[in-house]
């Protein structure tokens, strides 16, 4: 039979099950906190919005791409008066695209794409240039009101020094125009040099007992000052 209300008309079952199912979608989908930084959705037009709608296992949330396990494959901020990017934007480390043109933006995005290894189309205000610089990316296309970067090169293997990283580490990419240097198995410390792995046991023993005496050490001092007083 179909759900009814006191008064109210039949509802069909498979428009029932279909609101069912939407809610239990938006219920169980959690957007970001960047995918609400700004208000409205993703326009027709946005480079975002058709990247979504080539893969029919995407989905546009707000200003995000979104695969269905919630991950952020785009993300599209354009005009939404940003000055900054703010604190959640590393939450978008796992997109492949990501529109930011149309933005008053202030800040040396040198360092703020940090783990952004996936990402391969940025596009910026024409007045901010690609992190990295042009040698981090294959492309690098200038219009009248935006750039875009577009493939991100793997820094490890264009910069032609052998000995980027220690003896006992590896290069890896970590976003445009970052590398990290990354230690071998069996292997930790300052340059990769020491061996065997690491006791957890030992350095929070240390720190216990460096913690205690010091506590100890200024209890005794108030005492002494209580005392005096």
């Amino acid at each position: 039979m179909s759900p009814r209300g006191p008064g109210s008309a039949p509802i069909p079952l498979p428009l029932a099950a279909a609101l069912l199912l939407a809610l239990r979608v938006g219920r169980a989908l959690a957007l970001p906190e960047i995918c609400i930084q700004c208000p409205g959705s993703v326009g027709n037009r946005s480079e975002v919005a058709r990247y979504c709608k080539q893969t029919p296992e995407l989905m546009l949330h707000a200003r995000c791409c979104l695969n269905q396990n919630g991950t952020i494959l785009g993300l599209d901020l354009q005009n939404c008066s940003l000055k900054h990017l703010g604190p959640n934007f590393p939450q978008a480390h796992t997109a492949i695209i990501i529109d930011l043109h149309a933005n008053p933006l202030k800040d040396d995005l040198a360092n703020t794409f940090h783990g952004f290894i996936q990402l391969q189309t940025l596009i910026l205000p024409e007045d901010v240039n690609c992190p990295g610089g042009i040698n981090a990316w294959n492309t690098v296309t200038f219009y009248p009101n935006n750039q875009t970067c577009e493939g991100q090169r793997n820094l490890c293997n264009s910069t032609g020094d052998t000995e980027i990283c220690p003896e006992n580490g590896s290069c890896v990419p970590d976003g445009p125009g970052l590398l990290q240097c990354v230690c071998a198995d069996g292997f930790h410390g300052y340059k990769c040099m020491r061996q065997g792995s690491f006791s957890l046991l030992t350095f929070f023993g240390i720190l216990g007992s460096t913690t205690l005496f010091i506590s100890i050490l200024l209890w005794g001092t108030q005492r002494r000052k209580a005392k005096a007083s």
